[in-house]
């Protein structure tokens, strides 16, 4: 799976604000930060529980809203 800075992801499952499923990818390093495009919240995961959680990535100059 390859991503980058300011990707789009999609996850798995919705957050539990119930706007979005999409969040962008602020921080990359051993750890990887999203921060949800419904409520603004960020999540640190490591990135191999990240990859799990990762439904698709949209590249960053692609924004989908709903």
């Amino acid at each position: 799976m390859e991503y980058k800075l300011n990707d789009i992801v999609e996850m798995k499952k919705m957050h539990p604000c119930k706007k979005s499923k999409q969040w962008r990818i602020i921080r990359m390093g051993a750890d990887i930060r999203i921060k949800c495009l419904g409520c603004g919240a960020s999540v640190l995961f490591s990135r191999s529980e990240f990859e799990k959680k990762v439904k698709k990535i949209i590249p960053g100059e692609l924004e989908i809203e709903d």
